[in-house]
């Protein structure tokens, strides 16, 4: 059965020979879908098995959340409390989520995934990358990677997020663990490895070591980096060829200069400062050194508790200097990009039907009415979603 949205008021394709602009938009559009592919993108009027009147709403690719952590247990709202009350955030509260997380049991943990993914699919996301690194141990963090698994074809190895508690003063040793059988015992599970290079976390010798090793397993690089302030880590994850470096909160000129010059994204994570109270990235300065740029969401229960890319818009068009439509890119080309992926991010013909149709006419309104559930309908998904019967 072939379905046709009709009755579309702006059509985001992210094809510019499509529609006008980057963003390739169509007005008075039509998209016909048979199973989960797009086979034709046009104007409003063609024919189909089925119809779905889209009533005059604006229709946009699903969106790509490249960084989250979303296999966890337990939740931090007490710090977040202390944090807005004027206490600084320094990433030790991983910790706290590390022993509710290893205590939790699977049956738990792939409950709360499941759940969490059926918000981020409301949420109007259709592509989602997964992370572990709240077990820090070789059994737990296996254990996450099979569950991340289970989710999406995107899980990552975060085994170096944070020293546990039991490696206090050996994060050499912690490093060669993570390095050798934490490393052999998730390989199956996860296609990229991910490193927490931060003051506090592990260092630039510790964080090449992990990624060097994560490429000699054939896995893809991905790093956690200028969080908290300026540091190595940027001009580290060009070096290594990474994806993605992830949060560039601080950036010097040399580390703009750097990622312009590479093929490695600049992932922003605006929720993170949000929560954390740090500034936001310069992502017009990003922008318009040339650098490639995504942004996700970065749901974790510490530092960014949310699955909602529509507020990270927003963010970004008020506190960053980003344009509407360089948001929008950000959140679907930007971040299928940060994943090494082409296939997703986009509404053409041949490619999957993953669709965001938003509650109003026209893209604009996701930041000009920041905080409205303005997600009407999600379709596709590039991730398992439970069965429509546990999705309470």
């Amino acid at each position: 059965m072939t379905l046709v949205i009709d009755n579309i008021s702006e059509l985001v394709t992210n094809d510019p020979a499509l529609g006008d602009g980057p963003l390739g938009v169509v007005t008075n559009a039509s998209v016909v879908i048979d199973g989960d592919t797009v086979v034709a993108v046009g104007p409003a009027g063609a024919v189909a098995d089925e119809r779905l009147d889209a009533g005059g709403r604006c229709v946009l690719p699903g969106f790509v959340d490249s960084h989250t952590h979303l296999v966890f247990a337990g939740d931090r709202a007490e710090e977040f409390t202390r944090r807005m009350a004027g206490e600084p955030y320094d990433g030790g509260g991983i910790r706290v989520t590390t022993d509710a997380t290893r205590n939790a049991g699977r049956a738990v943990l792939r409950d709360s995934l499941q759940q969490r993914l059926v918000e981020v699919h409301r949420a109007g996301t259709t592509t989602v990358e997964v992370k572990t690194g709240y077990g820090l141990s070789v059994d737990s963090e296996a254990e996450l990677a099979s569950l991340a698994a289970e989710a999406t074809t995107e899980a990552t190895f975060l085994g170096a997020h944070l020293l546990p508690s039991e490696y206090q003063g050996r994060a050499d040793e912690y490093v060669e663990l993570v390095c050798g059988p934490m490393l052999d015992a998730v390989r199956s599970d996860v296609r990229w490895i991910d490193v927490f290079c931060e003051t506090g976390a592990f260092d630039a010798d510790q964080s090449r070591a992990v990624l060097t090793a994560g490429r000699a397993a054939g896995l893809g690089l991905r790093l956690h980096a200028n969080q908290l302030g300026h540091g190595p880590g940027v001009q580290l994850g060009v070096e290594m060829g990474c994806a993605s470096v992830d949060h560039c909160t601080y950036l010097s000129d040399d580390d703009i200069e750097a990622l312009a010059a590479s093929e490695t994204v600049a992932t922003f994570l605006p929720a993170t400062d949000f929560s954390t109270r740090q500034p936001y990235p310069d992502a017009r300065r990003a922008i318009d050194a040339g650098v490639r740029v995504a942004m996700a969401s970065n749901c974790n229960p510490g530092s960014s508790y949310t699955t909602s890319l529509s507020f990270c818009i927003a963010m970004a068009v008020r506190d960053m200097g980003m344009t509407i439509d360089e948001a929008i890119a950000a959140v679907t080309t930007g971040g299928a990009a940060a994943l090494g992926r082409s296939d997703v991010g986009r509404i053409i013909a041949g490619g999957p039907a993953h669709l965001t149709i938003l509650d109003a006419p026209s893209r604009h309104h996701l930041a000009y009415r920041p905080g409205v559930p303005l997600i009407w309908r999600t379709l596709g998904a590039g991730f398992r979603l439970p069965p429509a019967g546990d999705q309470t």
